[in-house]
């Protein structure tokens, strides 16, 4: 099944999420190797693609996993929560309608 992970970043945390990234893609592009990432990618701070020093306020996951604690596992594990880029998780069940 597939699960939402929605993330919110606390407060200027575009150096956190700098120091992190690349830890970060790697574990997201572990999921696309195994075909179980269905999306995933930050909220803008500004309505823009390239909000600049703006930064960002969170990010959304959508990928496949075997149960919600499996999900919330790999959440919690993920190194923007290490490096203190969200202040809140919610994982949780979704179903994929469209396309």
């Amino acid at each position: 099944m597939y699960y939402a992970i929605l993330c919110e970043d606390v407060e200027n945390s575009l150096p956190l999420r700098q120091s992190a990234r690349a830890a970060h893609l790697a574990r997201l592009q572990s999921l696309a190797d195994q075909g179980k990432l269905l999306a995933a990618g930050p909220h803008p701070a500004l309505d823009t693609e390239k909000p600049g020093q703006a930064g960002f306020t969170g990010s959304l996951i959508i990928a496949e996993f075997d149960s919600l604690e499996a999900a919330t596992a790999w959440a919690d594990l993920d190194p923007y929560v290490t490096a203190g880029v969200f202040s809140k998780i919610i994982v949780k069940p979704y179903k994929l309608v469209l396309p």
